[in-house]
């Protein structure tokens, strides 16, 4: 079969199935071209886009220019290692950590990747800086957290699909509940081996959990207390998704005339991937200041395709979409939309009891069990009304559009939400 071959959607499915691992469950819907909002199907029926590829997306399908940045640069270097400099990397690393106010930056290629070299810095820290004893730093999380699907992300997992049959796995997590600054006390004061706090600023996988006002500025104070790192995992939340640059930028917007661009909270360790290639290539950073940094020299960590100078300009290019375009702005004004048109509605249904999330980083709660298929058969209604999205966690459907969306665009979505959900019948 020749690659350039015309395929249905039946048959791309086939192919999958026969030849492919099964470790995903996928919407049938089989995508051939993106454009903004927009995807279409290999038969060209086209759909609003409401999953963004997990947030990776956040500035729309092949933005122009991200896209020409990769093109041109493909063309001219694409890698080195990190055995030689290339012309690109200091360019990316100086606008990136400028743009999130950090000294230094890691580059990496996938999220979970960031989130190991994460736990690794905090750890070489702990020994090196904070003085505890070697191999005895242990590391907070919390319940429900999602940070990746590697051996060590999975250890400190409560997921049981994640975790069954996968050990045995690596110690020194203590997890406790999310949003619980009572919790996280106890555990840094009677615990002098803790080296870092680990922690999405809202847990997307969950369910879009978002923590109560107060609890990340508290999380933060108590790290600082108790000579803790604070590591955001940003890796879904950042990039302007949640209505700021960074959900740990606190309770204001990029809009009000008040807000610095200086993070409200700034982490100690701060993780980026998804949205920071704008979708088009696999690009992850760590950033962290010169004092936490500056423990990882030659030799201790590093990635073949890290820092390459595609990802580079790549990198480059889609922050400045996100600036150019004010998209941070657009998804805090475009989310406050969603969640009021939605709660006009939820009172007359008895299949979403609420509807929750900030900027565009969005979920409903269906009435009905995990287990149940409800939310999927939702997901279903809503494909052949013109729209993608997906369940989390049984009974909970993630809305999470790309930023780039109009109002017309969101209010025309919410129409078709609203009048799949009237029409839906379990």
């Amino acid at each position: 079969m020749s690659i350039l071959e015309n395929i249905t959607s039946k048959d791309a499915i086939a192919l999958e199935e026969k030849h492919g691992a099964h470790n995903y469950h996928p919407l049938p819907v089989v995508l051939s071209k993106g454009e903004g909002v927009f995807v279409w199907d290999v038969e060209g029926q086209k759909y609003y886009d409401f999953l963004s590829a997990y947030s990776a997306v956040n500035q729309g399908h092949c933005h122009p220019k991200i896209v020409n940045a990769m093109i041109v640069q493909a063309k001219t270097l694409s890698l080195t290692s990190r055995a030689f400099y290339n012309d690109m990397l200091g360019k990316y690393e100086k606008y990136a950590t400028e743009t999130f106010h950090f000294d230094k930056l890691l580059p990496m290629n996938t999220g979970a990747e960031a989130v190991e070299t994460a736990l690794k810095i905090c750890r070489k820290w702990a020994y090196e800086k904070k003085g505890i004893e070697e191999n005895e730093a242990e590391i907070v999380v919390c319940e429900n957290n999602f940070h990746g699907r590697t051996t060590t992300i999975i250890s400190f997992s409560n997921d049981p699909v994640a975790r069954k049959n996968f050990g045995p796995y690596t110690d020194g997590f203590i997890k406790i509940e999310y949003d619980n600054l009572k919790a996280l006390e106890e555990v840094l004061k009677s615990n002098k081996n803790v080296a870092g706090f680990l922690v999405e600023p809202i847990q997307g996988e969950a369910g879009v959990y978002v923590p109560s006002n107060g609890y990340l500025s508290g999380a933060k104070a108590l790290c600082e207390k108790y000579n803790v790192l604070f590591i955001a995992d940003e890796v879904q939340t950042g990039i302007a998704r949640t209505g700021r640059l960074l959900a740990t930028c606190g309770n204001c917007s990029c809009s009000d005339k008040h807000c610095s661009g200086t993070p409200e909270i700034k982490p100690d360790i701060l993780i980026l991937g998804k949205a920071l290639s704008g979708g088009a290539y696999p690009v992850s950073a760590v950033l962290a200041d010169n004092d936490i940094m500056g423990v990882i020299r030659p030799g201790n960590h590093g990635s073949t395709f890290g820092g390459n100078p595609i990802a580079a300009a790549v990198g480059m290019a889609a922050l400045e979409v996100v600036k150019d375009e004010k998209l941070a702005e657009n998804a805090f004004v475009l989310g406050e939309l969603f969640r009021e048109e939605l709660n006009k509605f939820i009172p007359h249904t008895d299949l979403v009891n609420s509807v929750r999330g900030k900027g565009l980083l969005n979920a409903i709660l269906i009435n009905d069990t995990e287990e149940s298929s409800t939310a999927w058969d939702i997901c279903m209604a809503l494909k052949e009304n013109g729209l993608l999205a997906k369940p989390t966690h049984g009974n909970i459907i993630r809305f999470a559009p790309p930023l780039v969306m109009t109002k017309e665009q969101l209010l025309d979505c919410v129409s078709i939400i609203i009048k799949t959900l009237k029409e839906f019948k379990k």
